[in-house]
């Protein structure tokens, strides 16, 4: 790792104000994790396309807006940045409906900007990928050294800007670092972010709005869960922790305990009797003879067990919070 430049030396003594940007900081991952880090003393730039005055949600916020081809914009955009978070992306969906586009935006993007991260001051560049790199669904044991073998746009489309990210033979004046996370949920600080699709914050939604959850399947699949508040902490612990600290340039983040659809559900209707008041019904569909429980554990190899710790506590407060903002802002 090279610490030749400023914020080498920041990392090292743990300096707390720390000049970043967040691509697709009005994201969902991406908005949470602005707020946090600006209560965790950094200085944060939400970069996006069109924004033209700070969201309503953080209006202290420096914003600058990015034209992903304009080289000249995405300069303007990384002067005085110490660390960029690279989340700006395309959904699942929309990787599905334009798989070219997909390509395009994460491959070559990421690499324009990556280019002229590397001609300001910043030296730290965060991609923030998915667990779904590796398959769909996710099986078994999966760790840093498992093979990403998942053809689906979304899944490809990532994978390309990662290769532009991990390329060891540009920018090795930058440290780089691959984060692929797994399902996380959370309630967003927008009711207009694009998390609704998410099978926790879908079931939170269904249970305020309908006091019923429906489930399109038998609910037996294993996931990893990982909630929104844990993720923005370690991500914020990227911003100022040595490179040395994790060991690889590919950090797997989840919460390492997987659980069935069905438990995930239960455990929504059990905190919404807790903090609603009410008990939602739960719908599913049949087992089939043959259908299957397959294991899976998520592993990191290199974050340690004060970033993976589990906790209950964490887990139930951030569905209690996502109950609350759903019955807030959807009903």
């Amino acid at each position: 790792m090279n610490y030749s430049r400023n914020y080498g030396s920041k990392a090292r003594l743990g300096i707390s104000n720390v000049r970043i940007l967040v691509t697709g900081g009005l994201g969902f991952v991406g908005s949470r994790l602005c707020i946090h880090l600006k209560q965790q003393g950094h200085s944060v730039t939400i970069g996006g396309r069109s924004i033209s005055a700070p969201p309503n949600w953080f209006p202290q916020a420096d914003f600058v807006n990015i034209d992903w081809e304009d080289d000249y914009s995405l300069a303007q955009a990384c002067e005085d940045i110490d660390v960029v978070f690279h989340a700006a992306g395309m959904s699942s969906k929309e990787c599905i409906e334009e798989p070219i586009k997909a390509l395009q935006f994460k491959g070559l993007c990421t690499a324009r900007l990556l280019e002229q991260v590397g001609k300001s001051s910043a030296t730290r560049f965060i991609y923030l990928s998915t667990a779904h790199v590796y398959a769909s669904p996710l099986v078994g044991v999966i760790n840093e050294y498992t093979c990403p073998q998942n053809k689906h746009p979304y899944a490809t489309s990532h994978l390309a800007a990662e290769n532009v990210v991990l390329d060891s033979s540009r920018h090795s004046n930058i440290e780089r670092i691959v984060v692929r996370l797994s399902n996380v949920y959370g309630a967003p600080v927008n009711p207009k972010a694009n998390c609704w699709m998410l099978l926790v914050n879908d079931l939170c939604r269904q249970a305020i709005k309908h006091r019923h959850m429906v489930l399109k399947t038998s609910g037996i699949q294993r996931r990893d869960f990982v909630p929104m508040t844990k993720v923005v902490e370690i991500l914020s612990s990227l911003a100022s922790q040595r490179l040395t600290d994790f060991s690889s340039n590919i950090l797997n983040i989840g919460s390492g305990n997987s659980m069935t659809v069905l438990e995930m559900t239960r455990l929504i209707k059990e905190r919404c009797k807790v903090v609603m008041g009410f008990i939602p019904k739960i719908t599913s569909v049949p087992f089939e003879v043959d259908e299957q429980t397959h294991e899976l554990s998520y592993e990191s190899l290199f974050l340690t067990e004060k970033h993976f710790r589990k906790s209950t506590d964490i887990i139930n407060s951030e569905i209690d919070r996502l109950l609350h903002f759903c019955h807030t802002h959807l009903r």
